[in-house]
């Protein structure tokens, strides 16, 4: 006779975007995860793959860039035009960055004024970030559109019942400095959290080739309050705001070739979300109705000639409002469902010549039901539609399952996904834009197993995923005399003629022969192919996706508090261009790290990044940086 199921509602989960939600994932490791189901669900009834960096995780690496921790993560790439600050992206499973949504406390970032609608991750600081979640594969069903490589959530320090300080201040190599502090507690009814930081660095030469140091400065705050009004209704505020300066590199007359230049850029970006959470029949019907927004702001200067000139000037914004309701079906069951509308804007200029107003409006309606009739079994369903005020309708379902057949020692997952990707504004609404655009689709699975072992000591898994995407927007050029959708249209628009195949195997390994080291892998083998009919590029691999990715981390606490450890990144080798030749050469990197305790609530801890001065490049003719040293104090109460 089979097992009875658990009360599935036992796990009863605020939504992913409240403070209850976001605290209780903090709270509890790496076992629950807000992202995949909207929800904070336990990882054993989580049919997707995903990847928890918890507190504690990065606090051992010491990582200053988010995206540095990013890459160590299975299936993830980077892509960066040079030190901290410059442009990165996060390609996961072969998708395009533009394709990875990216999330604040489970607010969506990504920058409608980009050409692309991508996140720009390169000016993003692990801070007061405290939790990373991120879940690989389409997941349009719950996150709507560009979720089809997969979604970065990205959780500050949340509120607590008791009152918490964490402060830290590090310097380093050159001129590298860096505060931050987080403060937390409840009073009443009303808990709170509020942080803030600055860094600044002179950084390296985005050009390769350079003498000339492009530096890096920002400065942010952080901030969250839920305060209960009675017992089944709270409300919500939390902002984001980052300020941010980067120098970078350009094409400088006469030659207009790549070379060092006194150019610099101003990124300024804000996150706001207020709602109200209220809990009906017991607490079985969970409801969130909310208002969120986000604002980036961009500007890019040149003061070659003595006078400083705007070359570029940027502006997305995005406002949705969104319901979301969470209902325990009975023991064995739990729904999901919710109704979203986005209002996207945009304006952008160069040298003060300006771009057609972009606007665009996305009205969602979704639902998902997860079901476990038998102890260690969870089957997961869910569709979406999509209405959007240029070019109609879109649906998209998704399917999952896991099961355990012995209690959590042996874990097997499936998922079936469904991505797609709105056009962006500038796509549709620029002088190079194409109104009948449609958006870009992908249909992936994959299919895993986790088995555990030796009382809990060591935990491996494997994941082979499989996706296709059709309809990828592409920049076309336009000859004379001009037609179709070239009227109009002399210097190139945009246009639905990309295919393409991603697979490939996920591996990780988690090892703790004793309780004071541990040990963990992951290895990533990523085919990717271009799928373009009549496409001189047809069959060949996509641009900057790297073929093999290795990743170690070690690390010892010895008896007298000292803990010791190491990363080593292997990255294979991949083509900076759709044509296949320019090849980027593969690379390996070492990181050392050491933290030793000075009170209970002090330590002090240092870092060699880059250990063997390693060179080498994400995208051509970008440089990273060599060899540096950090040491650091910190403080928690």
């Amino acid at each position: 006779m089979p097992a009875a199921p658990s009360d599935l509602s036992a796990a009863s989960a605020a939504s992913a975007q409240s403070t209850e939600g976001l605290s209780e994932a903090a709270d509890a490791g790496a076992d629950v995860v807000v992202t995949a189901n909207r929800a904070a669900t336990p990882i054993d009834r989580v049919g997707q793959a995903v990847t928890v960096l918890d507190t504690a995780e990065i606090t051992r690496r010491q990582s200053v860039l988010v995206a540095d921790l990013l890459r160590q993560t299975p299936g993830v790439s980077i892509t960066r035009n040079g030190g901290p600050g410059t442009l990165a992206g996060v390609n996961i499973r072969g998708a395009d960055a533009d394709q990875t949504v990216a999330l604040i406390d489970g607010i969506k970032i990504n920058d409608p004024s980009s050409p692309g609608g991508g996140f720009d991750f390169g000016t993003l600081l692990v801070g007061n970030i405290a939790r990373i979640e991120v879940l690989r594969g389409a997941q349009s069903v719950l996150w709507g559109s560009q979720a089809i490589g997969g979604v970065v959530n990205l959780i500050t320090r949340q509120p607590t019942d008791d009152l918490r300080v964490n402060a830290r201040a590090e310097g380093g190599w050159h001129d590298t400095g860096q505060g931050y502090a987080n403060v937390s507690g409840k009073m009443g009814p009303v808990l709170a959290s509020f942080g803030g930081g600055y860094y600044r660095t002179d950084g390296i030469s985005a050009y390769d080739g350079g003498a000339e140091r492009d530096g890096y400065r920002n400065y942010g705050a952080n901030g969250s309050l839920g305060i209960a009004l009675t017992p089944t209704l709270s409300v919500d505020v939390r902002g984001f705001y980052s300020n941010g300066r980067t120098h970078i590199d350009g094409f400088p007359a006469p030659n207009y070739t790549f070379a060092d230049t006194p150019e610099f850029a101003d990124t300024e970006q804000w996150t706001g979300y207020a709602g109200a959470n209220l809990a009906l029949f017991d607490g079985r019907l969970r409801n969130r109705i909310g208002y969120a927004h986000t604002q980036t702001n961009r500007e890019n200067y040149d003061p070659t000639d003595g006078t400083t000139v705007e070359t570029f000037r940027g502006r997305g914004r995005n406002d949705r409002v969104e319901y979301q309701g969470i209902v325990d079906l009975g023991r064995i069951a739990q729904g999901t469902f919710g109704a979203e509308r986005e209002v996207s804007r945009s304006t952008t200029s160069s040298y003060g010549f300006g771009s057609p107003r972009g606007r665009a409006r996305l009205f969602s309606v979704y639902g998902q039901l997860a079901v476990t009739p038998i102890a260690g079994l969870t089957a997961t369903g869910g569709v979406r539609h999509d209405d959007h005020n240029v070019f109609g309708g879109e649906t998209t379902f998704s399917g999952s399952g896991v099961y355990s057949p012995n209690d959590g020692a042996t874990t097997i997952r499936a998922s079936y996904s469904e991505g797609f990707k709105t056009p962006t504004l500038y796509q549709l609404q620029s002088e190079y834009g194409n109104l009948a655009l449609n958006p870009e689709r992908s249909k992936g699975w994959d299919a895993g197993i986790t088995q555990r072992a030796l009382d809990g000591a060591l935990e491996a898994s494997a994941t082979w995923f499989h996706r296709n995407s059709r309809d990828l927007i592409t920049f076309i050029s336009c000859d004379t005399p001009l037609t179709g959708i070239c009227v109009d249209r002399p210097f190139g628009t945009y246009d639905n003629v990309a295919r393409a195949r991603a697979q490939g195997l996920e591996f990780a390994l988690a090892l703790k022969p004793v309780e004071a080291f541990t040990v963990s892998a992951s290895y990533t083998y990523l085919e990717t192919k271009n799928r373009s009919a009549g496409d001189p590029n047809q069959g060949n691999r996509l641009a900057r996706r790297p073929d093999h990715s290795v990743t170690v981390n070690a690390d010892y606490r010895w008896t007298f508090g000292l803990e010791t450890g190491a990363t080593l990144t292997s990255v294979g080798n991949s083509f900076n261009d759709a044509g296949n030749l320019r090849r980027l050469q593969g690379y390996v990197l070492a990181d050392l790290r050491a933290a030793l305790p000075i009170t209970d609530n002090l330590s002090v801890y240092g870092r060699v990044e880059n250990v063997f001065n390693e060179r080498y490049q994400t995208v051509a003719d970008y440089g990273q940086p060599g060899r540096a040293a950090y040491a650091g104090v910190r403080i928690r109460y």
